[in-house]
Order: C-alpha cells, then sequence, then structure tokens
C-alpha cells in the first residue's frame, strides 16, 4: 500500500464532515464540533475513534463493535478551555511533559502538565502499510519554549489498522534545549465501568505491589465511609477487582501497581465483560515503569482507568522527584513509548489472560 501523508490546518475543518483520505477498509474524516473543536475521525471496518488534533491530540472517542469504550462524562463534547478538568472526560489524553499530577500546596504546575490541551502547531493524516498491515492514523506536533527554562518538541500518533478495534498510541518527546530537562509523562486512558466485569493484569496481587494511594488530594472531599474503603483497600486490594455498583469509588481510587512484563518486555491489562470480551491496554515496562489505576464511579462520571502507563505516578512533582521518578532527557534525547488500547473479542481476550496467567503463576 503507498504511503499518503496529509498536512491539516484549522481553517480546513467545518461543521459539514469532509472526509480526505479513504481506501478499501479505512478513511478519515474532518469535521467540527458544534463547540468549534477541530475533529478527525479515522474508521475502519470495525468502528471509529475521534481525536482532537489540536487541541492535545486527545482521543475523545473511541466506538468499536457497536459500542462506546470511553468514559462516561459531564461533557458531550470537547470544550475550548484549557483547564484539564473543564476539559476532561473521554477515552485517552497524554499528560507532562514538564509535571504529571495534583500540585501540592507549594508547586504552581496545573493538574497532570501543559500537555493535555495544548495547542498543536502541527498536524497531519497519515496512511500506509506496515508490519502490522494497513492502518491510516493522526500525529501532530507540539512545540513548547520558555525563556530560561524548557525547550520540547512532543510528537503523538494514534495509528489505526484495518480488522482491528485496538488503537496503536505513541509518544515522541525531544528535549530541545542545551540544557538536562526533568520529564514526567502519563498516558490517561479511561474506559467506561462495564457492570460485574473483572479486572485482570499481569501484576502479583499482594498489598505492596498493588497499593491504593491513601492520601486525599486536597480537591477532593470524602465521606467517612470512602475513609473506611481505602483503609479496607490497603490490606485486601483485590477488593477493587469486580466492577459492581458495590464498589464505592466516590469521588476516586487511586492504585499504583508494580506490573510484571511477559519474554517480549510487554504488560497487559483487561476489562473482561460478563460475556468474555474485554477492553483491553498493554505497555513496556522498559518504556513505561509505572501504572496507576483509577476509578471513579458518580452520579455525574463514570470511568476506569483500568492502566495508566507513564514514567511516575501521579502524586505531583517535588514527591515524585523524592521517590526518584522524574526521568532526565539530556540535550537533544528522545523519549519514546507505545501502548495498545482498544476493545477484544472473546478468543482474543482468552489469548491475554493465558499471557497474564504465564506472567504471574
Amino acid at each position: 500500500m503507498e504511503k499518503i501523508k496529509f498536512t491539516i490546518q484549522p481553517h480546513f475543518f467545518c461543521h459539514k464532515e469532509n472526509k480526505v483520505i479513504e481506501t478499501k477498509n479505512l478513511n478519515a474524516v474532518l469535521f467540527k464540533y458544534t463547540s468549534g473543536i477541530c475533529g478527525v475521525r479515522l474508521v475502519n471496518n470495525k468502528g471509529y475513534t475521534e481525536i482532537l488534533p489540536f487541541k492535545g491530540q486527545q482521543i475523545w472517542t473511541a466506538h468499536f463493535d457497536g459500542r462506546d469504550l470511553q468514559m462516561k462524562s459531564v461533557f458531550e463534547e470537547p470544550s475550548d478551555a484549557t483547564e484539564l478538568l473543564k476539559n476532561f472526560g473521554r477515552f485517552m489524553a497524554h499528560c507532562g511533559a514538564l509535571r504529571v499530577g495534583a500540585p501540592t500546596a507549594t508547586e504552581m504546575h496545573p493538574l497532570h502538565g501543559e500537555l493535555p490541551n495544548a495547542p498543536f502547531q502541527e498536524a497531519w493524516i497519515e496512511s500506509g502499510e506496515d508490519s502490522k498491515g494497513c492502518y491510516i492514523s493522526l500525529a501532530g506536533k507540539y512545540t513548547y519554549k520558555e525563556f530560561f527554562g524548557s525547550q520540547y518538541a512532543a510528537q503523538p500518533e494514534v495509528r489505526l489498522y484495518e480488522n482491528s478495534s485496538v488503537l496503536n498510541i505513541s509518544m515522541k518527546i525531544t528535549n530541545l534545549s542545551h540544557k538536562p530537562m526533568e520529564m514526567m509523562y502519563l498516558c490517561h486512558i479511561n474506559f467506561s465501568p462495564v457492570e460485574n466485569s473483572t479486572i485482570k493484569y499481569s501484576a502479583k496481587l499482594t498489598p505492596e505491589n498493588v497499593k491504593i494511594r491513601a492520601s486525599i488530594p486536597s480537591h477532593l472531599k470524602p465521606d467517612p465511609a470512602y475513609v473506611r474503603l481505602i483503609e479496607d483497600l490497603k490490606s485486601k486490594p483485590e477488593l477493587h477487582h469486580n466492577i459492581t455498583k458495590d464498589l464505592k469509588a466516590d469521588p476516586e481510587l487511586v492504585f499504583y501497581i508494580n506490573y510484571q512484563a511477559d519474554e517480549s518486555g510487554k504488560c497487559y491489562t483487561l476489562q473482561v465483560h460478563p460475556d468474555g470480551k474485554s477492553d483491553y491496554v498493554s505497555h513496556k515496562k522498559e518504556e513505561l515503569p509505572k501504572v496507576v489505576r483509577w476509578i471513579s464511579r458518580t452520579p455525574d462520571h463514570d470511568a476506569v482507568a483500568i492502566a495508566e502507563t507513564g514514567t511516575c505516578e501521579v502524586d505531583g512533582y517535588i514527591v515524585e522527584k523524592e521517590k526518584g521518578n522524574i526521568k532526565v532527557l539530556k540535550p537533544g534525547e528522545e523519549f519514546n513509548c507505545n501502548i495498545e488500547a482498544g476493545a477484544l473479542n472473546v478468543s482474543e481476550t482468552n489469548e491475554v489472560l493465558k499471557k497474564i496467567s504465564s506472567i504471574i503463576k
């Protein structure tokens, strides 16, 4: 298949949909939400994903095999807000690259950094073929510059292959400065909880390997029942594995998990549905050594981030630096990572369950 690259600019978009690339089983459509935000829809024979090309390259929607994968949120469509919590709640957001997590009282950085709603200066659609097959993708470039401060380029890409309901998500961050740069990165993937599903993953189930975050961020106001649940999860982390309404994840539950990888270096996470299908995330531990699990089930939103993979956890810059979780890029050095996220059928789910069992046996 001949490779095609199509550069896009904001003035190409209007409320009328415009199909710009079409192959046998793949196509790309430009459109605008009613809020005025630009969107790119990548479509294959299994479903589609909608991405915001100039706003963090967030994945707003992932719809495969007849269902929406993304969390339920108060935001029906994206807004032009720059603050995370005023435009948050769909399938995936890149977090970082200078800071990740909630700032402490002595910090000034925005929640999860500048990347989630970053104004991308460049974006392009590509179609081609690689070792996995024919694909269509959206990629872009955001350049951050601060006088007397950090300078970097972030280049994400989302690839959708024909006959697949799994998205291939990648990120490259390059230090453009002549000085070393501290870097933090997290891929914040948010699935919709499926009632009576079970979370399966390649980590040994012990309180040491699956830790509930006991500290409560200042922006949350929990009730006594929530505090008691946190105490129970310290010694019995398996209490969060079954996704039912009995799991009182209001306002949120956050876990830090020490994953194990298979011989290829990959780690695996599933939300296995009652019908045997699943939601899926895989990552390479060498690239993304830290995993956060976030569950939040309230009357206004409903989310299970089964695996937020990153270079750090989410306790803010000062605490993460004390933990040794800050990565330093030399001048000109690149950071690269790849994540797979999407939906699996029954046979695909069973194959991943076998891999998980072999890793943690």
